[in-house]
């Protein structure tokens, strides 16, 4: 999606990966919880074209509980559709079952591996969301093929209920998505922000707005890292922020228009002198003619 590995995304957070997962998977029960997450940095190479290459989740991490002995869950953030990403999901997924096989020395029996899809579109994913979908596969072989879908979530066709019962930073940006999608006027949601520097930055990385960025570099030197902030006060800078740019953009196209409206306004000073220049020259040859037909000098 475009996210940059070198910062730390919101979804990286214990708790609002946690909270991500209890609501897909168990409705909203507090399943998951923080203490029982391990980062891992999922890489994984593999060889084409004769070169190596190499694969990264965008967040990933072990968990250890009750409901699974321990279980390997994957995010992947995408704010457009992909044609094949259930080619792409299934090499994360094997990539993750193959380092079991390589690291199981004590032949433990193999942990789950679970992909989460988030998509941000405003419009609903318009490709397949499973292998037999993006396959070519003739109906004689089809049966012989195994079929992989991904698990796919329309963060910004989600209900009001399921908003409802996230307890995170991520509840914001289902609930700004869900907003957007509607085409209401957009009206933050009461709770303070516990990620301020994360939230913001996937906020500007989603939805290609430089402002958000540019706020929270405001907002770290206003609170220096003091103080609840909710939403609203962040929204009200970005629309001030638009605000000033509207204006700044239409005082310099007043500027611009002035100066434009100046230079057509000496074209036409030109070329009304020119006109004037002309008709005496005119002037001057009619009577030079005239004196000259009746023999007058002057």
């Amino acid at each position: 999606m475009g996210l940059d590995s070198n910062e730390k995304i919101l979804a990286d957070h214990n708790d609002v990966f946690a909270d991500i997962f209890n609501v897909f998977l168990y409705d909203g029960k507090r399943v998951i919880r923080e203490e029982q997450l391990e980062n891992s940095k999922d890489r994984s190479q593999y060889k084409a074209d004769g070169k190596l290459h190499e694969q990264e989740r965008d967040v990933s991490k072990f968990y250890n509980g009750k409901e699974m002995r321990i279980a390997f869950l994957g995010i992947e953030h995408q704010n457009r559709d992909e044609a094949y990403m259930p080619l792409r999901v299934i090499s994360y997924d094997g990539s993750a079952y193959r380092a079991q096989l390589l690291k199981n020395e004590t032949f433990q029996k193999p942990y789950p591996v679970i992909t989460l899809v988030l998509y941000f579109g405003t419009k609903h994913w318009s490709y397949g969301k499973s292998l037999h979908e993006v396959l070519d596969i003739p109906d004689d072989i089809k049966k012989y093929v195994n079929d992989y879908k991904i698990n796919l979530v329309e963060v910004a066709f989600l209900e009001d209920e399921q908003i409802e019962k996230f307890q995170s930073d991520f509840k914001i940006i289902a609930d700004y998505f869900v907003q957007k999608r509607r085409g209401a006027n957009y009206i933050p949601i009461d709770k303070t922000i516990e990620h301020t520097d994360e939230l913001l930055k996937t906020l500007k990385v989603l939805t290609k707005d430089e402002r958000y960025e540019t706020v929270l570099n405001e907002i770290n030197e206003r609170h220096k890292g003091k103080g609840e902030i909710k939403m609203c006060e962040i929204y009200d800078q970005i629309e001030g922020q638009g605000i000033k740019k509207g204006i700044e953009k239409g005082i310099q196209k007043g500027i611009e228009k002035g100066i434009q409206k100046g230079i057509q306004q000496e074209r036409v000073n030109t070329e009304r002198e020119r006109k004037r220049a002309e008709e005496a020259e005119k002037e001057l040859a009619r009577l030079k003619k005239i004196l000259d037909e009746n023999h007058i000098t002057v």
